[in-house]
């Protein structure tokens, strides 16, 4: 079985570079307070990290 996060987005794209909003999209986020379950690789490690005013890790499974 694969490990997994939950990340909540907790900030508005709202005003930020389109880059930031891109990622967030990536992420399966685009609402507040909306929460996704992914897979931990070092990709979506790499794009939580580079939004971390914006998104939240609420959870790490397996």
């Amino acid at each position: 079985m694969a490990k997994t996060i939950v990340v909540k987005q907790i900030g508005s794209p709202i005003r930020r570079p389109a880059v930031q909003r891109a990622t967030l999209v990536g992420l399966g986020l685009n609402k507040m307070n909306r929460e996704r379950e992914l897979e931990d690789t070092p990709s979506v490690r790499g794009m939580v990290n580079s939004i971390p005013h914006l998104v939240k890790i609420i959870e790490e499974r397996g």
